[in-house]
């Protein structure tokens, strides 16, 4: 009998599920030995340097005299500018501001607790016309019982359309578009008991108009109303060990979240999501650390094509290669040579795909690239630098604050 391209979508999301799980689960097991082995993190590290008599600086560390913005961050009106300096394929180069606003520094905070309030406010524009302005608030309530997310976002981004899977007349003759989402999202997390496990709820409505640059009817241009509207919940199931919010150096994260959205919820169709993410750290010794991620996507019904899954690594466009499916891992591995100052390697392999009644398109890239950090807030855990990347559409550069696999 022949086997249905459903079964085969679901057969591969469930091969998909299994490969991101066996490579998660190991590392989560070995977390406690590694733990055990030290408990020495970059950003709870203490010298044997007296502390100093003198009033402490909101820029220099009384541990080692380096320069250190923790002291500034923790007055009431502190915050941290971050220079948005855009490289992103997708969009061309560009640039921007954001300021972040932390509380609760934390440095001994038990493992998976004790994260940092954030809010966030910025905009950026890049030279291809992309614009963007966003806020959003992190906080946590009632002893990290509770946590609670609210953003909001208006943009407009200039891109270029390469189809779902692998698309050869696309790929060579891609179809500017724009989009420009306005909208917002909130959530709300629960831990359970005295556990590292929390369940969610996440609830978006988000308005894009879609403009390409070619009539409609074009070879290639998806069929798709000017203005769409997405409104839909997401319920999420994770386990957070990681001993920092910002610069992990053990632990484990791992979750699974299933998005159901439909007109009954604000939006324009009906479709659904499910991202699985695994990520774990380890430390090899007191100064090298490793980093897994593994994770996985998939979408189905009548989902918008700028909302299929893609591969997100460093070193591939935004939305270059989409799919109704997509796989990916990164490893990186830092190095805290000397002092506050890291090095940074990373690879990672990504697919995705999309299958039809004869054919199917699959895409697989290939990704890696060096970066350095500085340790910016030693109390916050917070490394701050450069990521240089290189991939199938050449070199790309990102700004990195925190992990550049930041989970909330």
């Amino acid at each position: 009998m022949k086997t249905s391209t459903a079964t085969r979508r679901f057969r591969r999301s469930l091969w998909v599920t299994s490969l991101s799980l066996a490579i998660a689960i190991p590392f989560a097991l070995q977390a406690p030995l590694a733990s055990a082995q030290t408990n020495v993190t970059a950003s709870a590290a203490v010298t044997n340097s007296p502390a100093s008599t003198n009033e402490v600086s909101k820029f220099t560390s009384p541990e080692d005299g380096w320069f250190d913005v923790s002291g500034f961050l923790k007055e009431k009106h502190g915050f941290l500018p971050i220079p948005l300096i855009i490289t992103e394929p997708a969009v061309g180069y560009g640039g921007g501001m954001g300021l972040m606003f932390l509380s609760r520094p934390l440095p001994n905070a038990e493992d998976g607790l004790g994260r940092p309030n954030i809010t966030a406010v910025g905009g950026f524009g890049t030279e291809s016309g992309t614009w963007g302005a966003f806020a959003g608030d992190i906080r946590h309530w009632f002893d990290d019982r509770v946590q609670t997310m609210v953003g909001a976002v208006y943009a407009s981004a200039n891109l270029k359309y390469y189809g779902i899977g692998d698309d050869p007349a696309l790929a060579a003759h891609p179809l500017d578009y724009n989009l420009e989402p306005k909208g917002g999202t909130a959530r709300v997390k629960y831990r359970f008991g005295d556990s590292r496990i929390w369940g969610g709820l996440n609830y978006a409505l988000v308005s894009t108009e879609v403009t390409f640059d070619l009539p409609p009817g074009t070879p290639g241009q998806p069929v798709i109303a000017r203005d769409t509207k997405v409104g839909g919940f997401t319920p999420s199931l994770n386990l957070d060990t990681r001993n920092n919010f910002f610069t992990p150096t053990r632990g484990t994260y791992l979750e699974v979240s299933p998005g159901f959205f439909s007109p009954a919820f604000g939006g324009d169709d009906d479709f659904q999501r499910v991202v699985l993410v695994g990520m774990q750290y380890v430390p090899l010794s007191k100064e090298l650390f490793l980093g897994v991620r593994a994770d996985a996507a998939a979408s189905f019904g009548d989902e918008p094509f700028y909302l299929r899954p893609f591969i997100t690594l460093r070193g591939a466009p935004a939305l270059r290669y989409q799919g109704e499916e997509i796989a990916q891992i990164e490893t990186e591995l830092r190095w805290q040579f000397w002092q506050r100052f890291s090095l940074v390697g990373f690879a990672g392999c990504g697919a995705s795909w999309t299958e039809f009644e004869h054919f199917d398109r699959d895409q697989v890239i290939v990704t890696g690239g060096v970066g350095f950090r500085y340790e910016m807030a030693r109390e916050y855990g917070l490394h701050v630098g450069v990521d240089v990347a290189a991939g199938p559409d050449g070199a790309a550069v990102y700004l990195q604050v925190g992990s550049a696999w930041t989970r909330p």
